[in-house]
């Protein structure tokens, strides 16, 4: 159950500030957040089957007639009354344009709507959201990781991606992305959308997992006859990862040298900060401009990333965060996603069974020298 107090709290904050009598959330990510249930129908579509408000003096849910008891009787928590429309009469905005209190916001296109920065308001993660990404990144991992210790060098690439739809489905889990890659496609692109392509020496299986709104990213590697510049290039990529989790712990608590932070240290740094240690961090492990041929990740929480760090990025670095990191060398990509918190730095998807390395973060003015436990590629 999500903490409805700690999001209304944030909510009136933000009602306050802008001078709104609501604000109504209908993508899913937003609708989770604030719910913790699902409005999903449609997975193609942006916005979900029902919108979810709250006006300072109530939260409410506004939907179909189609979608009213499902949403009230498996979806939504006792605090939440739900309204319904006609499906034939109404589209959902005009349904919350009819209804809601004025002004307002909303994280989809209301007609006289203000339009809302959901992402903003899920940051930082709460108490509960912690423990939720905790039992999300467990499952995501033994999902994954159960598929790939049977990998096989014949495998066709999309038969790996249906085992790893299967189990982690099988875990109540949804995939919104699942890249795998064999040798010779992971040598040559950075998204490497599954075929019917062998497998072959190694392989590459990125996924991005969602549960109840939270999104948590992992890379796995097997290696069954690596080539020769492998090893190398994989050592490289984890150690821009571990450079970038330091400067993140740094950032968040406003001591990244030369971060906006400045003299403030309750002031949290900037996703641009953090970016320039993942650069030097490809420069000291002699891959300068590896960092140009692919993002480098960023926070992650109620979105896959809730921000992309970028080398003008301005987003504050917060605690506590999910921060998925993912650099990568060509042919070869390190990625988990971790928490980081005041008082600790857990690598949130893992089992304890997968082989892992420490990974010796670069030389980077204020940060952590401290080495990281990242995974390791299984060899076969």
């Amino acid at each position: 159950m999500v903490d409805i107090a700690a999001r209304t709290d944030r909510l009136d904050a933000y009602l306050d500030e802008r001078g709104l009598e609501a604000v109504w959330f209908a993508r899913p990510n937003g609708f989770a957040w604030l719910t913790g249930g699902d409005n999903v129908v449609d997975g193609d579509a942006t916005t979900g089957v029902a919108a979810a408000g709250y006006d300072g003096g109530g939260l409410r849910v506004i939907t179909d007639d189609i979608e009213a008891d499902r949403l009230a009787a498996e979806e939504l928590p006792d605090a939440f009354a739900v309204e319904s429309f006609p499906w034939y009469a109404d589209s959902l905005a005009g349904a919350v344009a009819d209804r809601s209190p004025a002004p307002a916001a909303a994280d989809f296109d209301v007609p006289g709507f203000e339009t809302v920065d959901g992402s903003r308001l899920r940051q930082p993660l709460t108490d509960d959201d912690v423990e939720r990404y905790r039992e999300l990144g467990r499952e995501a991992a033994a999902a994954v990781e159960t598929v790939c210790r049977n990998l096989e060098p014949e495998d066709p690439e999309y038969e790996v991606a249906a085992g790893i739809d299967i189990s982690l489905a099988s875990r109540d889990v949804d995939t919104p992305v699942v890249l795998v890659g064999g040798a010779e496609r992971a040598g040559t692109y950075r998204h490497f959308t599954p075929t019917d392509a062998s497998l072959g020496d190694y392989a590459l299986v990125s996924v991005t997992a969602e549960r109840a709104g939270l999104y948590a990213s992992l890379t796995r590697t097997v290696a069954f006859d690596a080539p020769d510049w492998f090893e190398e290039r994989h050592r490289a990529a984890a150690r821009v990862e571990a450079t970038a989790l330091r400067a993140t712990e740094a950032a968040a608590a406003g001591a990244l040298a030369g971060g906006s932070g400045g003299d403030d240290r309750d002031a949290p740094d900037t996703a641009g900060d953090v970016f320039e240690a993942v650069q030097a961090a490809y420069d000291a492990v002699g891959f300068p401009d590896e960092w140009e041929q692919h993002h480098q990740g960023g926070a992650a929480g109620f979105a896959g990333r809730e921000w992309i760090a970028t080398p003008d990025g301005d987003e504050p670095v917060r605690r506590p965060m999910g921060y998925a990191w993912n650099p990568t060398v060509r042919g070869t990509k390190s990625e988990d996603t971790h928490l980081v918190a005041s008082d600790l730095t857990e690598r949130l998807t893992k089992t304890g069974r997968w082989p892992t390395h420490e990974a010796e973060p670069v030389d980077v003015a204020g940060i952590d020298a401290e080495p990281v436990e990242l995974s390791a590629p299984v060899i076969r």
